[in-house]
């Protein structure tokens, strides 16, 4: 059954995806706006999905190889896809249609629509989706595919991930689909309800509580929470993204027998610890530019928006004072809990690199000592610091690389820099020309694709992306080299 989980795997989410374009035909057409676009990607998507179903199977193990190329492609092929009705019924060419339709799939909240008016409301709510389905999807990749294919470390993040205990794929992605499934679903209805009583329209309500949820930011308004003024929602909105960035693996097991699962886990307490101190921080910082209380709103809004990676905006934070925007950028590099629908390095990444630097030092002035790297009690197995370290030396030069891009085709550095990591940690919004009221329409082509790809990179963990250009890749495996040469002999 070897080589049939990939064309399975990426035939039913083309399918899948053709499925929900039906429903978003019937939307249009109930709305009286165009729904040609969806419809015809409804037909590309089963024309190529249903014969992939076909040729592929779900039963049987799927090799190391076969699992990450089943996931490196579907994370193109989605998005792809995804963007046609931007281009059918947005009117976006095709180049800004795949970065919109990246930026959603990969929950990233970056931006090339100039006038919002353009948009239908149909395409708005199909835009606000690509970000949920992207959101839950790449949960269960981080909780159930990575760990078990030992990618950037994650091999040790999960030991208590919901799933059969054997060392089997298939088994634990089934079973951790339907249990992550289960807790976004209830969680996103409660945020829906919570906005719809806050003030926002049912409409509305179901946008924001899907990109939420997802970490992901965008909105049918052009100016975010901005345009309801509200500080209700703006606390709510801090509560919800708050839950989008903690583990969902933990949240499984609080519901299901182990309550304190969440609250004794050494990253989720870092989290909250580093999010409560920048925000204390920001909101100093903005002790001149708002009044007390709305200072401390901003701050925690926007220190959560951007350290979950949701990237909304409160206020138009590219006019703050310049340490208030330092905050931000810190932030930037912190991302969320590893299992979550946020992006970025991720806070037990950083817990581990910090422990491995003081042991190293300590090392120096006892250089036979055995020193472990213990995290939460457990000790962090070596080849898990050597991963944790490709995946930060990756990221770092991927960032500066993109950076040069950047700076290179018209940018500035501030802007550049910004652009960047807001692309490759999945963040959405930068400073200056693409700040939170901006967008990324006015970039060079060259400019959109290099942020298209580091969006895509950033969301797959770089390692994963980046395997497949080590010349080892594609050397057949001996198993089949040695199978074809008995079928010759």
């Amino acid at each position: 059954m070897r080589g049939r989980f990939a064309p399975f795997i990426i035939g039913i989410g083309l399918t899948s995806l053709a499925v929900i374009m039906l429903f978003f035909t019937l939307y249009a057409l109930i709305l009286h706006e165009a729904w040609s676009g969806f419809l015809v990607t409804a037909g590309i998507g089963a024309g190529i999905g249903l014969p992939l179903l076909k040729i592929g199977s779900l039963k049987g193990e799927p090799s190391r190889r076969e699992g990450l190329i089943a996931v490196i492609l579907l994370w193109i092929f989605l998005p792809a896809l995804g963007g046609l009705p931007f281009v059918f019924s947005g009117g976006l060419n095709f180049l800004d249609a795949l970065f919109e339709s990246m930026s959603g799939f990969t929950t990233t909240g970056a931006t090339v629509i100039r006038d919002f008016s353009t948009f239908s409301q149909s395409l708005f709510m199909w835009r606000s989706l690509t970000q949920w389905l992207g959101g839950v999807g790449i949960i269960v990749v981080f909780v159930a595919v990575f760990p078990q294919l030992a990618i950037a470390g994650r091999q040790m993040f999960f030991t208590e991930s919901p799933g059969p205990s054997e060392e089997k794929l298939t088994p634990r992605l089934r079973h951790t689909a339907s249990a992550v499934l289960n807790v976004y679903l209830v969680i996103t209805a409660a945020c829906i309800i919570v906005y719809w009583i806050g003030g926002m329209s049912l409409y509305h309500a179901i946008n924001h509580a899907f990109t939420t949820l997802a970490a992901g930011g965008f909105s049918p308004n052009p100016y975010s929470f901005q345009d309801f003024s509200s500080p209700f929602l703006d606390w709510a909105a801090v509560l919800f993204m708050a839950l989008a960035g903690a583990n969902f693996a933990l949240f499984y097991q609080s519901f299901t027998g182990k309550p304190k699962a969440l609250w004794q886990d050494a990253e989720f307490k870092t989290y909250l610890a580093i999010a409560i101190f920048i925000s204390l921080a920001t909101a100093w910082f903005l002790r001149d530019t708002y009044a007390p209380f709305d200072a401390l709103r901003h701050g925690f809004f926007q220190v959560l928006s951007i350290m979950t990676t949701t990237g909304y905006a409160s206020v138009d934070f590219a006019l703050w004072p310049l340490a208030a925007q330092a905050m931000l950028v810190i932030v930037m590099f912190t991302g969320a809990c590893a299992g979550s629908a946020g992006g970025g390095i991720k806070i037990i990444r950083l817990i581990i690199v910090l422990k491995n630097t003081a042991r190293e030092l300590r090392r120096t002035l006892h250089p036979r000592a055995v020193i472990p790297v213990r995290v939460g009690g457990r000790v962090v197995a070596e080849d898990v610091l050597r991963d944790v370290a490709a995946f930060i030396t990756l990221y770092v030069g991927l960032f500066a690389f993109t950076t040069v891009i950047l700076v290179i085709f018209g940018i500035g550095f501030v802007e550049a820099f910004t652009a960047s990591i807001a692309c490759l940690g999945n963040i959405g919004p930068g400073l200056g020309v693409v700040g939170p009221m901006a967008n990324f329409a006015d970039l060079h082509p060259i400019s959109k694709s290099a942020l298209t790809f580091a969006m895509y990179a950033g969301r797959l963990e770089v390692m994963a992306v980046f395997v497949i250009f080590d010349p080892l890749w594609w050397r057949m495996p001996r198993q089949l080299l040695s199978r074809r040469k008995y079928k010759s002999n």
